[in-house]
């Protein structure tokens, strides 16, 4: 599942991210949302989130 919209994503809930400054290659970080940063139902590159290691990215994908 993809990480473009706000309603599917929770707290406690294992995603890929990419950080700012992987955002050129596109390398994913694996973790568990913290905190869901963007205010918006969607956004076109990925919802904002903090991981329970402090790392802030937009979510590419929903780990089931």
């Amino acid at each position: 599942m993809n990480g473009q919209n706000r309603e599917n994503i929770k707290p406690g809930i294992t995603v890929d991210i990419v950080l700012k400054q992987d955002q050129r290659s596109g390398r994913r970080t694996r973790g568990i949302v913290k905190e869901i940063l963007t205010r918006s139902t969607n956004h076109p590159h990925g919802i904002k989130v903090r991981l329970e290691s402090g790392q802030v990215g937009r979510v590419k994908e929903i780990v089931e």
